[in-house]
């Protein structure tokens, strides 16, 4: 009887966290990524900008 009232209980609670998730506002929107998380692939600093060759 306690197995089957966890094995409830800890679907019910995951049940849950699956609607909330899917009825947060921004899951539909386009919208681009904040800043701090573009710089994150990056590193911390941006590459040296590239050298032109004379007469270009």
């Amino acid at each position: 009887m306690i197995d089957n009232l966890s094995l409830a209980i800890t679907h019910a609670l995951m049940l849950l966290a699956a609607w909330l998730l899917l009825k947060r506002p921004d899951l539909d929107a386009e919208s681009p990524a904040p800043r701090h998380w573009r710089a994150r692939g990056r590193g911390a600093t941006p590459p040296p900008p590239q050298d032109l060759p004379p007469g270009a």
